[in-house]
C-alpha cells in the first residue's frame, strides 16, 4: 500500500505589486499579482461591516465582490471605504461554507493618498466553541476562534505612499500548499496613510481563490465484448 505524503505548509507570503498613476488602467494588470478573478469564492459570499462606519460617498460592500471593477482613478462609488477618522473598521467574508483558500487577493485604485492598503487577515472554520463571528474592536479574534493569517501594510514609515493602483496577493509559500480550510475571513482595515486617519483606502475589489481538487483521470471506456 501506498501512502500519500503529507502536504508540507510554508509560511505565509504577502505578494505586493503596483502601478503608478500612468499605468494604472481598468484591466487592473499588475507584474507578480494576477489580476482579479471574473468570478471567485466571494462573488457570492456576505460581506458584513462589524465595526466602523462606511463612507456614505463610496459605494457598500457589494462593490467588493461584484466583480466589477473601477473604470477611473477616483471613483468613489465604484470603492469601498471607511468614514474619516476611522482607527480601525472590520469587514467579515462569510463564504457560506468551509473551503479549501488558495489564495486571498485585494485590489485598490486611487489618484492620491487612499491607494495604499493596510489591514490584519483573520480565518476561522467557525468551529470554535467560543467562536464570535463578528468581533467588536477591542476583542481580540485570536481569543473568540480566529487565527491570525497575516499582516499586509504597503505604507511608508514616512511621508505620503505613491499613489495608482496596488494589488496584494496572500498565499503560502509553498505552491502546492494551500492557506488552510475555512469558511469565515476577517479583515481589520488601517486607514491608508500613517500620519492621518481621514485617509481611508478606496478598496476595489477582494477576491478569495479556492484551491480546485485534482481531477481523477477520465475512466478507459470499456469495451463491449466481440461477438461470436
Amino acid at each position: 500500500m501506498l501512502l500519500a505524503a503529507p502536504l508540507l505548509h510554508g509560511k505565509v507570503t504577502v505578494t505586493v505589486a503596483h502601478n503608478d498613476n500612468d499605468s494604472s488602467t481598468p484591466a487592473f494588470r499588475f507584474e507578480g499579482v494576477p489580476p482579479p478573478a471574473a468570478k471567485d469564492a466571494a462573488s457570492n459570499a456576505v460581506f458584513t461591516v462589524v465595526d466602523g462606519k462606511r463612507n456614505t460617498l463610496g459605494g457598500d460592500v457589494g462593490v467588493l465582490h461584484d466583480d466589477k471593477l473601477p473604470d477611473g482613478k477616483d471613483q468613489p462609488s465604484a470603492n469601498f471605504y471607511f468614514a474619516p477618522g476611522t482607527q480601525k473598521g472590520r469587514l467579515q467574508i462569510d463564504l457560506g461554507k468551509v473551503i479549501d483558500i488558495k489564495q486571498v487577493n485585494t485590489y485598490s485604485w486611487h489618484r492620491a493618498v487612499r491607494a495604499p492598503q493596510a489591514y490584519m487577515l483573520y480565518a476561522s472554520d467557525g468551529t470554535a466553541e467560543d467562536f464570535d463571528a463578528q468581533p467588536k474592536n477591542g476583542k481580540k479574534p485570536e481569543q473568540c476562534g480566529w487565527k491570525r493569517i497575516t499582516l499586509v501594510d504597503t505604507r511608508l514609515i514616512a511621508g505620503e505612499s505613491p499613489p495608482g493602483q496596488y494589488g496584494v496577493s496572500i498565499s503560502d509559500s509553498n505552491p502546492a500548499a494551500t492557506l488552510g480550510h475555512y469558511r469565515y475571513l476577517l479583515f481589520t482595515i488601517y486607514p491608508s496613510t500613517k500620519a492621518d486617519a481621514n485617509g481611508q483606502t478606496f478598496y476595489s475589489e477582494i477576491d478569495v481563490i479556492e484551491a480546485r481538487p485534482a481531477q481523477e483521470p477520465a475512466q478507459e471506456p470499456q469495451q463491449e465484448p466481440a461477438q461470436p
